[in-house]
């Protein structure tokens, strides 16, 4: 479904980015992960290239605060392969802090991360694809930028934020012929996940139709049909992955 793409895939060396990556990769996809250390880039390189040693993949660790580091990162892979066409943005923190205990620093960081970080990332490609008339954004927002939740509000509203860049990006975009939209995870068997107890998670699962949490592959699905041509007609769309049903 990718064969021939050059796709950059953010926070991608473990839980739903990891699992973007080895689906395009499946897919025919050429992929550079980026990480947010050279040490977790290289495992999660080494950790692909055991399953299947042909696969073209590579890491790379810039600063995504930095726009400069980022722009340099991406030039680089540009220089490389030719062209971007794929830029799935999946890096991301969260937190559950209480709003009486949030430190401003740590709201700031992560809407530096979710929130600007996306944006210089999107900033660093757009030019390129706007030359060849052609791209697919993918960024990755939560079912809490629609629900909010109970405590931690730098991460809904920061995926608040994704949606609206990736509505307006999308209107603005669309006439070049580069694609955005997002994926919206629910709640997913990640790392995070896999250290709440049990039975806490048995009620969420209750209130879901499907009976079970979200697998990483569930959404990496998602994020395959946005990046193929199958939804070349698809944009300025948040997609819920989420197993829930809605009127």
């Amino acid at each position: 479904m990718l064969k021939g793409k050059i796709a950059i895939v953010t926070g991608g060396t473990r839980g739903i980015g990891y699992a973007i990556v080895k689906k395009y990769l499946e897919n025919g996809a050429t992929v550079v992960l980026c990480g947010s250390r050279p040490e977790t880039a290289e495992k999660a390189v080494a950790a692909l290239l055991a399953e299947n040693p042909d696969w073209p993949v590579e890491g790379i660790s810039p600063d995504l605060s930095d726009y400069d580091d980022v722009k340099a990162a991406f030039a680089q892979v540009e220089k490389k392969y030719g062209r971007i066409d794929i830029l799935a943005n999946n890096a991301g923190v969260s937190a559950s802090d209480p709003i009486t205990s949030y430190a401003p620093e740590a709201f700031a960081k992560t809407m530096d991360l979710n929130v600007t970080g996306v944006f210089h990332c999107v900033r660093a490609v757009v030019e390129g694809m706007k030359e060849r008339g052609s791209g697919c954004i993918i960024n990755t927002s939560s079912i809490v930028s629609i629900t909010g939740q109970p405590s931690g509000v730098a991460y809904p509203t920061s995926k608040f934020a994704v949606n609206g860049m990736t509505l307006s990006l999308a209107r603005e975009l669309g006439p070049s012929g580069i694609r955005v939209n997002a994926v919206a995870p629910g709640i997913t068997n990640t790392d995070m996940m896999q250290a709440v107890p049990k039975e806490h998670i048995a009620p969420l699962i209750a209130n879901i139709p499907l009976r079970r949490i979200g697998e990483p592959e569930d959404v990496a699905n998602a994020f395959l049909f946005l990046a193929s041509d199958m939804a070349s007609y698809v944009t300025g769309v948040v997609l819920n992955v989420d197993g829930l049903a809605r009127t």
